[in-house]
């Protein structure tokens, strides 16, 4: 049992460590990758149904397996959680983002809820009895609502930088920006992923027309702020 124990433990910190690196981000997702891990998720959970009531995948094997997949959960969006937090202490302090109820407080909402059912489900605050898949789903349930506590829809502009979904871009790293319409403001920016590797991308938001003049401040600032360190990142070799 302790044996196994420190296995869960050891599983915990690993996936942490791969939750808190900068290894993957949501912008990398497609429609197809996600209906891809959708389809091979629900065909292993699947089989693994089937294997249990053939006897294939007894209960003594089942409850380990479970249980640590559960913790690879857990330390993998507690390691995203964590590194959310980080990213968003070293952009600085809010200088613009588009607030309303479903952007501010329905996901916060669903995250205290995911948060409170997940503590509910380890059983240590009832009088059920308190089980190693309890534990441990329950600690999933907690990471994922931490983690969506952490992540907001919507593009922070900060002072060091700016916040998209779970990416911090530098302003040194910002190149452009422009109207798409009246209300879509473009932003260009390049992304830094593993050692040399880097590539232009762009992504767009809204902007409601009272908040127009206020985001434009803020852009032509501090791309002026960041000229001479952006010259630098373009061009490196650069002797002058």
């Amino acid at each position: 049992m302790w044996i196994f124990i420190l296995f869960l433990a050891f599983v915990m910190l690993a996936s942490a460590f791969a939750g808190s690196r900068n290894w993957f981000t949501l912008d990398r997702l497609t429609r197809e990758n996600v209906l891809n891990a959708a389809l091979i998720t629900l065909l292993v959970f699947t089989l693994m149904m089937i294997a249990y009531v053939a006897g294939f995948f007894p209960q003594s094997i089942a409850a380990p397996v479970m249980m640590t997949l559960y913790t690879m959960i857990s330390g993998f969006f507690g390691g995203y959680a964590i590194r959310m937090y980080r990213n968003r202490s070293r952009s600085g302090t809010i200088l613009y983002q588009h607030r309303s109820f479903w952007i501010d407080h329905a996901p916060n909402l669903l995250s205290v809820i995911l948060l409170l059912y997940g503590l509910y489900r380890t059983a240590l605050l009832t009088d059920q009895l308190i089980t190693g898949i309890r534990v441990t789903s329950g600690l999933s349930l907690m990471a994922i609502g931490l983690f969506m506590w952490t992540l907001k829809a919507v593009p922070e502009f900060r002072s060091l930088g700016i916040l998209l979904l779970d990416r911090h871009i530098h302003w040194k790293h910002v190149i452009a920006w422009h109207w798409s319409s009246e209300s879509i403001v473009t932003i260009e920016y390049m992304a830094e992923e593993q050692s040399n590797d880097q590539r232009i991308r762009q992504f767009s938001t809204a902007i409601p027309d009272e908040d127009r003049k206020e985001i434009e401040v803020v852009l032509k600032s501090k791309m002026e702020e960041f000229s001479e360190q952006r010259q630098n990142v373009l061009f490196p070799d650069d002797p002058e």
